[in-house]
């Protein structure tokens, strides 16, 4: 694990924050036909709950109806999304199941993803056989919606008490695919406490060892915190 952090220029430039807002939706009014309806609560899936400690926000309403979706209600809860005996391959023996049941299942899970980091890499593992689904994949598939039942009521919370300090963190599992042996990446970043972005990226090349599969991991990582 691997930690970095920069420090952030001050944006406001001496506004308040209610200045800054009001200033920002005074000229979003001036450029766009648009009108203020007070705070937010909802917006595309995600609810917002602001509170005067900080702002909570979550996926718990599309979650349950995800799970119901596919017709989990009914299933046994699992503490993890990916069990660490099973590792997925092509498995071209494998009994073949529907492929567009299979990409609708992931693209629901992705969308969820907006809220849910710890649901990111096995949802990217399981995306990787699309093309041509197996029944071990839908049952790997499967487990993770269970997990999101689980979860359901779970979010990302945003604390109002915190620092501008910019920090991110990595790690990178080398020759994790056991098809083409790539290594995948891992990142997270904090602004102060507060999670502002997180990925899963398998590497485009095959590392010969642990710390080449670092190095490159360190490219990217290093790549998107210089840019945020």
């Amino acid at each position: 694990m691997i930690v970095a952090q920069v420090y952030v220029d001050d944006i406001i430039f001496g506004s308040t924050k209610d200045e800054l807002a009001h200033s920002f939706s005074k000229l979003m009014q001036e450029e766009f036909e648009m009108s203020m309806i007070g705070e937010l609560t909802h917006f595309i899936g995600l609810q917002i709950r602001q509170q005067e400690l900080g702002i909570f926000l979550s996926q718990s309403k599309y979650a349950k109806n995800l799970v119901k979706m596919f017709g989990l209600e009914s299933a046994s809860f699992v503490r993890t999304p990916m069990s660490p005996n099973v590792k997925l391959t092509v498995d071209l023996l494998g009994k073949s199941v529907d492929s567009s049941l299979y990409g609708s299942m992931i693209g629901s899970l992705l969308y969820l993803t907006a809220s849910r980091l710890n649901i990111n890499y096995s949802v990217g593992v399981c995306a990787r056989y699309q093309a041509n689904p197996k029944e071990s994949h839908m049952i790997a598939l499967k487990r993770i919606i269970k997990y999101v039942k689980t979860i359901a009521d779970f979010g990302v919370w945003y604390n109002k008490d915190t620092n501008d300090v910019l920090v991110g963190y990595f790690h990178v599992d080398w020759a994790g695919n056991a098809d083409d042996r790539k290594s995948t990446l891992g990142s997270y970043f904090y602004v102060g406490n507060n999670l502002v972005s997180w990925m899963s990226k398998k590497q485009n090349s095959i590392s010969l060892s642990t710390a080449e599969a670092e190095y490159i991991a360190a490219g990217s990582y290093c790549t998107q915190l210089l840019w945020m």
